[in-house]
């Protein structure tokens, strides 16, 4: 009884809606036109009859549209069920807008249509044309943008030096840009591995793709498959229901650069090997496969030969790597290089700055040169850096320099006890107060002083482990 009567109720208000709608539509708009199933008028509302110049409304009752309205497209709609949501129709000398929409029976059969005069002049649809003409030039504009962002921002000339380390690596990356295999870029942190990642896609055929850098130590291992991969929509909960691109997908056509490879967890470095082997990658949560043509450049601060040897670091995704190996020296073996390096660096800073272009005189170059530079090119950025922004002098002098970096010149000249040592003792010495010091600036903890030396969290433990300095302190 209750569902009867749900029914009953149910079935007035449609009917009472309907109705209601249809008087809305006769009193708000420019005109209404019903006809029937052979498109001839069965009614229209008082306003349609004065826009069309008629002064009988009842004489064209029972004609056929076309003899009425010339330009009228009712017979289309009735005669293939399909709406017409939005139509400018010529009247003689006067356009309208219009909606037209088929007519159906309670049993599903068409039994006619009706026009609506949204507007009696298209004129009024211009806030809404121009509405959506700024959305689509806003997306344009936004979608050029993130073009610029993933292009290359540098080339072989950004790789400063004329040393011959420097040349050597030039040659060699120059040509990896012409073929189209893995690279792998060796070195330590602020080396310039990432700007020759850029260099190498700029000079490749690819140049015009675009070019995805991914962090991999900065990223938690969590969430790394889905950044490499994508996630389908809905894959979880909270997942965006359009689901999200992965770095794969947008580096289509163009270079995957992936930054600290070492830092992967053994999970992921197997699926990262399925993905280049195969060339097809699989969305997080879907069953779909997506062919991917992606060049990989990949570049590590860890010694990944000695990785594998461990355990650490699989061997087959190593020898898929390392088809092109480039190793980018230290500033400390190619000092040769430090004058011009600086000198760019400055001049870069200084136009960042927003400052007129200043020099380093001669001496303060051969003090800098006393350094061993842990934090090789970024490091000497920040010295550069730091040194501008606390002199106000045309020429940086030694002085400048001994402010941020003392005591250089006290360990200068060779030694019997120095000359007695390994380069290699020299530079872990050298490493370990350098570590030593960015703990003690960041009150022991580890994440800034990793920060402030331009390495991650993990490769400053490497270093603890490796150096024997002692990690009691806060972390």
């Amino acid at each position: 009884m209750a569902s009867e009567h749900f029914a009953a109720e149910a079935e007035r208000i449609r009917q009472r809606t309907m109705d209601t709608l249809l008087a809305a539509f006769s009193e708000l708009s420019e005109g209404l036109l019903i006809v029937d199933r052979q498109a001839r008028i069965v009614w229209m509302n008082e306003k349609y009859p004065r826009h069309l110049g008629i002064a009988d409304p009842a004489s064209v009752i029972g004609l056929p549209v076309e003899d009425v309205i010339p330009n009228s497209l009712m017979r289309s709609v009735v005669s293939s069920g399909k709406p017409i949501m939005l139509d400018i129709m010529e009247f003689g000398s006067d356009s309208f807008v219009v909606m037209r929409l088929p007519v159906w029976d309670a049993a599903g059969e068409l039994i006619g249509g009706v026009g609506v005069v949204i507007f009696d002049d298209p004129r009024q649809l211009m806030p809404l044309v121009s509405r959506f003409q700024n959305l689509r030039l806003e997306l344009a504009d936004t979608r050029r943008k993130l073009d610029e962002a993933r292009r290359s921002k540098y080339t072989f000339t950004s790789f400063v030096g004329a040393s011959p380390r420097c040349i050597a690596v030039k040659d060699k990356a120059r040509r990896a840009a012409r073929a189209s295999s893995p690279v792998l870029i060796l070195g330590e942190t602020g080396t310039g591995k990432e700007l020759l990642a850029h260099a190498i896609h700029a000079a490749s055929p690819r140049a015009a793709g675009p070019f995805v850098a991914v962090n991999i130590a900065a990223i938690p291992d969590t969430l790394l498959e889905s950044e490499f991969f994508g996630v389908a929509p809905g894959a979880y909960t909270g997942a965006d229901r359009k689901g999200r691109s992965g770095k794969f997908e947008l580096a289509q056509g163009g270079t995957l650069f992936l930054d600290e490879i070492g830092d992967m967890s053994l999970a992921l470095q197997a699926k990262l090997l399925r993905a280049l082997q195969e060339k097809e990658i699989e969305p997080v949560g879907s069953n779909r496969l997506i062919a991917i043509d992606v060049r990989i450049i990949a570049a590590t601060s860890r010694q990944l030969a000695k990785e594998v040897e461990e355990g650490r670091f699989r061997a087959d995704l190593f020898y898929r790597l390392n088809v092109m190996t480039l190793d980018v020296p230290p500033l400390r073996e190619r000092l040769d290089d430090l004058p011009l390096i600086s000198e760019s660096l400055a001049e870069a800073l200084t136009r960042q700055l927003g400052e007129h272009p200043r020099s380093i005189a001669a001496p303060a170059l051969d003090y800098l040169a006393l350094h061993s530079w842990p934090g090789n090119v970024r490091e000497l950025s920040n010295v550069l850096e730091r040194a501008l922004l606390m002199s106000d002098a045309d020429i940086l002098e030694r002085s400048d320099f001994e402010q941020i970096l003392p005591g250089l010149g006290a360990h200068a000249g060779p030694t019997a006890s120095r000359g007695a040592r390994t380069l290699e003792q020299l530079q872990q010495d050298t490493e370990r107060q350098a570590i030593a010091a960015a703990i003690s600036a960041a009150g022991g903890n580890k994440a800034q002083a990793a920060r402030s030396l331009g390495i991650s969290r993990a490769s400053l433990y490497e270093k603890l482990a490796a150096l024997g300095i002692s990690s009691a302190t806060n972390g």
